[in-house]
């Protein structure tokens, strides 16, 4: 007698969805997060669950393998036929994202005869696009595309050879960083994030690059929890101390996130500043940037000394010495490159810097500031911030501006976690 889809089951229950209601609720938030209007009902849900299946429709199967981080066919569906398959993403995703479907459709219906270079670096063009259209619109509008790569580099890697493989695998570690990185945004639920750097981290291994490898424990440690420092300073340390060499402009990143995780631990501010120290003398090191300024691109080569100072201060504000902190906010924000979602990320760490140095109206106004650049694209980890800043200013709800923030706050998700 059949029990069913067991793929599409188990794969649910790993992800910590015990019941068929919650898997529903789940995918309508994923879909959401894709910026795609499909849901799926309960009886659909038992129906997917059975052993006759079915083959869900295209902007299904995107949610699905955002979800899961597998093919509809790896979640037990069956095609209704095996020929070249096509991505299929229309929907809401715009002219220039059925552009790049279209291409990269092509390229997978050439890769059922061959996988060269030159297909590489289409792909590779492609997830550069994902990347900066993540630091300008946020991570919603920027899952739809890398996931259409993901699909095509899983459809490639099991038949390439030699070079091209080695080149597919090393893509592929950084797509699924990226992914990892949006849905850490996106607020999904954290199985998935740490599904997406595992990936990354299997990857980066089968192609030997270890400087990608110890990238992906940096952005694990980016991704934790303030509430659990010790992890994020173990998986920094790793990061540039580890097996595997990471270029000057990466380790500085690691040794700034390790200073942060001993800050956020309670430790002197001493021990903070030699690693900040380290990470300077780092940064120092490091040949001119290849890659705009930004936390998405390859390997950190975007990483500035900009970026480094405002990091520092951030790190002081961690350490309990906002007034130390401020300054450098101030001497560097204004002036400093920095993509949307980096300034909104800290701008909304100077609101908070303001708050705990007793600062109440100069923190509201500072987060008001920042609320137009963060609504749009709803960057999480600036969303998380500005909550933070309002939480801080418990006890001031009587003055104007604090009450402002909390009203326009309230119409807002936090859709980041600790």
């Amino acid at each position: 007698m059949s029990s069913g889809n067991e793929q599409l089951i188990t794969a649910r229950v790993a992800l910590g969805l015990k019941r068929q209601e919650e898997f529903v609720t789940a995918f309508a938030d994923t879909a959401v997060l894709c910026g795609l209007s499909v849901t799926v009902t309960l009886r659909q849900a038992q129906r997917w669950e059975s052993d006759r299946p079915g083959w869900p429709h295209p902007d299904a199967r995107q949610v699905l393998k955002a979800m899961f981080g597998a093919t509809a066919e790896e979640l037990g569906f069956v095609p209704r036929r095996r020929a070249a398959s096509r991505s299929g993403r229309r929907g809401r995703a715009g002219a220039e994202q059925e552009r790049l479907d279209d291409r990269l459709g092509a390229a997978l219906a050439a890769a059922s005869r061959f996988a060269d270079h030159d297909l590489v670096l289409l792909l590779a063009d492609a997830v550069d696009a994902a990347a900066l259209l993540d630091s300008k619109g946020g991570p919603r509008t920027a899952l739809p595309r890398v996931g259409v790569v993901l699909d095509a580099l899983e459809t490639l890697i099991p038949g390439a050879r030699g070079p091209v493989r080695t080149e597919l695998l090393a893509l592929g570690a950084r797509a699924a960083e990226l992914t990892a990185w949006l849905h850490r945004d996106s607020g999904s639920p954290e199985p998935l994030t740490a599904m997406w750097h595992n990936r990354a981290l299997e990857w980066s291994t089968m192609a030997g690059d270890g400087a990608m490898h110890a990238y992906v424990l940096l952005r694990k440690a980016q991704a934790t929890s303030p509430g659990d420092p010790a992890k994020m300073g173990d998986l920094a340390r790793a990061a540039h101390s580890g097996p595997f060499r990471l270029p000057p402009r990466p380790r500085a990143e690691a040794l700034q996130q390790e200073a942060r995780a001993l800050a956020l631990t309670g430790a002197s501010l001493p021990e903070v500043l030699v690693l900040l120290d380290g990470a300077t003398e780092a940064l120092a090191a490091a040949p001119a940037p290849s890659a705009p300024a930004t936390c998405t691109g390859p390997l950190g080569e975007g990483y500035t000394l900009d970026r480094l100072m405002v990091q520092w201060a951030l790190c002081l504000r961690e350490a309990g010495r906002p007034e130390l902190a401020i300054p450098m906010y101030e001497q560097y924000l204004p002036t400093g490159t920095f993509s949307a979602r980096d300034r909104a990320f800290f701008t909304a760490t100077h609101a908070g810097a303001l708050a705990r140095a007793g600062e109440p109206d100069a923190a509201a106004a500072t987060a008001l500031s920042v609320l137009p650049l963060v609504t749009g694209p709803l960057f999480g980890q600036a969303l998380a911030e500005l909550h933070r800043t309002a939480a801080a200013l418990n006890g001031h709800g009587r003055r104007a501006a604090v009450r402002r923030l909390r009203t326009e706050l309230a119409g807002l998700p936090s859709t980041q976690r600790g």
